[in-house]
């Protein structure tokens, strides 16, 4: 059962004016943080990219669409997804409402997945999404910016992700099936793509932020796992419901698999 304390309208101000300092700390921190992202050197991308997408092949700058920048979303979508991840679908559905306002604002945003394009596109009018999305399949795109990893990578111990070296598929202890019990994400986002967690957990989520100057595209910045929590739309809302996150497994779906209420 939830435990909570109840209180007068005096003692509840009391208590937010002194959380309303904490807030605005954080909010100060947070501005110091995207200074600090914003001041990290550029690195010039050198290697030819190519991606599919809905105006045919493309290169890495294409992407861009005449804006200086562009954020690119690592959509997990492997070549033997049957779908799309559910996690990074709940993430992406917040896309739609804002990709407008970004590629006014000088900034073309992007989801890159390594399925082939006609998958990707069948996915996308499923979810009846609008954002740009295109298909690195069959290229390193997704691998050179660690959020796409082999077999062997996997078995042996070759996986670098959110900046750290992962141990063995084999010393990572998910079990697959409802059957085991095991409602965690990574297991119940395999079942849900129509994989096994190996295969499943050989795509990765991320973000990764570039810039077009004088022709030459640069990366600036990649965030993986929990940097992601700022972008997942429905996690700063939940923050600030009286119950909070209130999680104990993987309760979200795709939107269309929810029941209706």
């Amino acid at each position: 059962m939830t435990t909570y304390k109840t209180g007068t309208r005096e003692e509840w101000l009391a208590a937010r004016l002194e959380l309303l300092q904490a807030e605005k700390e954080f909010t100060r921190r947070g501005d110091e943080l995207a200074r600090q992202r914003q001041a990290l050197p550029w690195v010039r991308v050198d290697k030819d990219y190519r991606f599919e997408t809905e105006s045919g092949s493309a290169s890495l700058a294409d992407l861009f669409k005449g804006r200086s920048q562009l954020l690119v979303y690592h959509f997990m979508f492997g070549p033997d997804y049957k779908a799309g991840c559910p996690t990074c679908s709940s993430i992406a559905d917040g896309f739609n409402g804002f990709a407008i306002h970004l590629a006014n604002h000088d900034v073309m945003l992007m989801a890159v997945s390594l399925a082939p394009f006609a998958k990707l596109q069948a996915y996308k009018q499923r979810m009846g999404w609008t954002f740009p999305w295109a298909s690195s399949f069959d290229g390193d795109f997704n691998a050179d910016f660690n959020a796409s990893f082999t077999e062997e990578q996997q078995r042996e111990g070759g996986i670098e992700y959110n900046y750290r070296r992962e141990p063995p598929a084999s010393q990572i202890p998910f079990k697959m099936g409802k059957e085991a019990g095991d409602e965690s994400p990574p297991v119940q986002n395999a079942i849900m793509t129509g994989t096994d967690v190996s295969t499943y957990l050989r795509q990765r989520p991320g973000m990764s932020a570039f810039v077009l100057a004088d022709g030459v595209v640069h990366h600036t910045y990649s965030t993986y796992a929990r940097g992601l929590d700022g972008l997942w739309g429905m996690y700063q809302w939940l923050d600030h419901a009286p119950r909070g996150r209130n999680e104990t497994g993987m309760w979200w779906r795709r939107h269309d698999e929810y029941d209706q209420r």
